[in-house]
């Protein structure tokens, strides 16, 4: 596997990774059971992708990736679909993370 699908793989892990955090909040405590099913898929698809990539991707590299694309894209929709607090410095924060996945992604070689 190339460097590039790696990463490529590891970025839908991620989004998928997102995706079950979201629903898992949707279930109200798995009591949704619309929800908990799209959880429970959405949770193995993401850990699957994430072993594929660790095949390319040392695992430090991959595992801080893969949290923080789903840490920044679940506090986006945390903001838009809860309404939690979306407060200047929360934000810069995100933005900190943001920067960190993208000098992952810019310093990892193969």
């Amino acid at each position: 596997m190339t460097h590039s699908v790696a990463w490529s793989i590891l970025l839908v892990a991620g989004l998928l990774e997102i995706l079950w955090a979201v629903t898992m909040k949707a279930s109200e405590g798995f009591s949704k059971w619309h929800f908990t099913a799209v959880t429970i898929a959405a949770a193995w698809a993401s850990f699957f992708l994430l072993g594929l990539s660790l095949k390319s991707l040392p695992v430090g590299t991959a595992y801080a990736a893969w949290t923080g694309i789903g840490a920044v894209g679940t506090a986006a929709l945390g903001m838009w679909l809860f309404h939690e607090p979306a407060t200047f410095a929360r934000i810069g924060f995100i933005a900190l993370i943001i920067a960190g996945i993208v000098g992952l992604k810019v310093t990892s070689s193969h």
